[in-house]
């Protein structure tokens, strides 16, 4: 079961605008996340999500879609995600070098969590951090660190291995996405 959820846990980058996520939906994905290890269990993150057309395509604007495929200008038009959860680092609870990897461990627990339900997600990093906490309104203290977009996959995306380059690309409206092999993710212990 987790390895096929897995699996569909692929960055999408195309949503079908008709299905709306609530914020009821939202709020209990993000409930699991209290459940999720955190260094020296400090708990830094804090979220806010946007479902609301406006406040999504607000955010949307803020944002920079699928760097390795520039001629495409990602999401497409009519195909924008329907909903963001923005994770926040609130800097008055100190949590050092070790916020990204609470961030990350977050981020995998909303995604899988929406991917159960049925819908998608794409993890995004590139943004302005100031502009976005802006835009949200937000206390000094509370500092957008990854941007998460969902809702209801339409892209065909597709697992293959590694050949010459690990970077995704889209051909005959498929989107494929290389994978590392075992043989190379394994290393021996050098005797």
């Amino acid at each position: 079961m987790l390895e096929e959820l897995l699996k569909q846990n692929r960055s999408t980058r195309g949503f079908d605008e008709t299905q709306k996520i609530d914020a009821e939906t939202l709020k209990k994905w993000i409930s699991y996340t209290r459940y999720c290890g955190s260094a020296a269990n400090r708990q830094p993150l804090k979220y806010c999500i946007l479902n609301e057309k406006d406040d999504v395509e607000g955010l949307l604007a803020l944002t920079k879609w699928a760097a390795a495929l520039p001629k495409e200008h990602l999401p497409k038009p009519h195909q924008h995600p329907v909903a963001f959860v923005v994770i926040l680092q609130d800097t008055s609870i100190s949590n050092g070098q070790f916020v990204m990897v609470d961030v990350g461990i977050a981020a995998q627990t909303i995604l899988l969590s929406a991917v159960e339900e049925g819908y998608a997600g794409c993890m995004l990093g590139a943004f302005d951090s100031k502009k976005v906490q802006s835009y949200l309104n937000l206390k000094a203290n509370l500092v957008p660190r990854l941007v998460i977009a969902l809702g209801k996959g339409i892209e065909n995306i597709q697992l293959v291995d590694c050949t010459d380059s690990n970077n995704y690309y889209r051909q005959d409206g498929v989107h494929y996405v290389p994978k590392r092999t075992m043989d190379e993710l394994l290393i021996e212990k050098e005797k």
